[in-house]
């Protein structure tokens, strides 16, 4: 039925197990739709949040979805600048995990702003002393970028490839992509760091509130070393369950052994600076804001558990199996520590999300709790849903793994 547009010499399911296959995800997508429609209609009465518990789900699964898909920027920096060939197979990947990552989290930002028709208003009367407006610029402008590099990978269709006109424009867009990439590289390195910086100089929060490294504070760069160390342990694992659904291999094992070591490396990098931060909060910055550390975690719900869990079984451990070579060269060791990695960033805008705003910060001040309502989750399962459904279509339709003819034959 759809084979003319199916990539010329690679296997595809038939469209009715593909119609199966996507149809759960399409009720998914129309149940999350209608949520996140109660919540334009209604307001923002249809959440749990209020004005002591302002951040919730959407801005946490924003902020951990932002950072696994900086596999795109880091990717594309280490492919066209660095000239780190190995990437190559997984690139086109890449740019669609990218876009699904990022078009979904400024999707749920309209959501939760609450007035979409009024976002013009960041750009028009920009607040100039908020982090929050140099994140908004940037998330706009890379994911113009992100769209400009899907492009090319959209050309490779084999309908559109019939077209000469088509053709050309795909070869001239492909000289633009070292470009794109130092841009996309530039863009991210700013919003991802500002995105962990808004925590850091929130003096009202002393359990967030961290020393400053310049002007900016440490969880600015504690961000940018957790995204691009999350961003290609993504990428591993997002392509092993592609190849798991599809029982085909997609990516030579080299391709992603190489992810894994720039992960591990990324992620040693940011134990590292992540340890003297935590020790400096520790001894310095929250007794000087008149807490010991120590009150943090006298509740079962936030213990000292969840710091050994985040640094220790989520850090230290998939760093040192990702660092060695006997072990990255193990499929299964390599997935469970990509597995470790995602899981650790997760828990980390988890606790700088939920538990900074739980905690008291004033004697008289409850501990607060707070649970999602069910027009939140559906709202963000909207945005799985799209992701898998747009993932999907592109694997389908579009060459996304260059060496899959290659591998089928081997």
């Amino acid at each position: 039925m759809d084979s003319q547009w199916i990539p010329r010499g690679l296997q595809r399911t038939s469209f009715p197990r593909f119609l199966a296959w996507i149809l759960p995800w399409a009720g998914l997508l129309a149940w999350g739709l209608f949520g996140a429609a109660l919540c334009l209609i209604e307001g923002l009465n249809q959440t749990n949040m209020d004005n002591r518990f302002a951040f919730g789900l959407w801005i946490y699964l924003d902020l951990t979805i932002i950072a696994f898909g900086a596999g795109a920027f880091f990717t594309g920096f280490l492919l066209y600048l660095l000239r780190r060939e190995a990437l190559r197979p997984v690139i086109n990947s890449a740019v669609v995990l990218g876009l699904i990552c990022y078009s979904g989290a400024i999707i749920v930002l309209m959501v939760d702003v609450g007035q979409p028709l009024r976002a013009w208003f960041t750009f028009w009367h920009p607040n100039t002393h908020s982090m929050l407006t140099e994140v908004t610029f940037c998330l706009t402008c890379y994911l113009t970028v992100l769209l400009i590099e899907y492009v090319p990978v959209l050309l490779k269709n084999r309908q559109f490839r019939r077209i000469p006109k088509m053709l050309v424009f795909e070869f001239e867009l492909h000289k633009l992509m070292p470009i794109l990439a130092g841009v996309g590289a530039f863009l991210s390195f700013f919003h991802q760091g500002s995105l962990g910086g808004l925590y850091g100089v929130m003096q009202g929060r002393p359990f967030a509130f961290r020393e400053a490294i310049g002007i900016w504070p440490t969880t600015f760069f504690l961000f940018i070393l957790s995204a691009m160390a999350a961003g290609p342990s993504f990428l591993i694992v997002t392509t092993r369950l592609v190849e798991s659904l599809t029982k085909k291999r997609l990516v030579d094992d080299r391709a992603l052994r190489t992810l894994g070591r720039i992960s591990g490396f990324m992620l040693a990098g940011y134990l590292a600076l992540k340890a003297i931060d935590t020790l400096v909060w520790i001894n310095a910055t929250s007794p000087g804001a008149g807490f010991p550390a120590y009150e943090y975690y006298e509740r079962a719900s936030f213990g000292t558990w969840i710091l050994f869990l985040e640094i220790g079984v989520f850090g230290v451990l998939p760093a040192l199996l990702l660092l060695s070579r006997h072990t990255r060269e193990h499929r299964g060791w390599l997935l469970t520590a990509a597995g470790l990695v995602l899981s650790g960033i997760a828990l980390n805008r988890f606790v700088l999300t939920i538990q900074t705003l739980a905690l008291p910060t004033l004697t008289f001040d409850p501990f607060l709790s707070y649970v999602p309502s069910w027009q939140e989750v559906a709202t963000f399962t909207a945005v799985v849903a799209y992701g898998v459904l747009l993932y999907s279509l592109s694997y389908r339709y579009l060459p996304l793994f260059p060496q899959e003819r290659e591998l089928a034959q081997s």
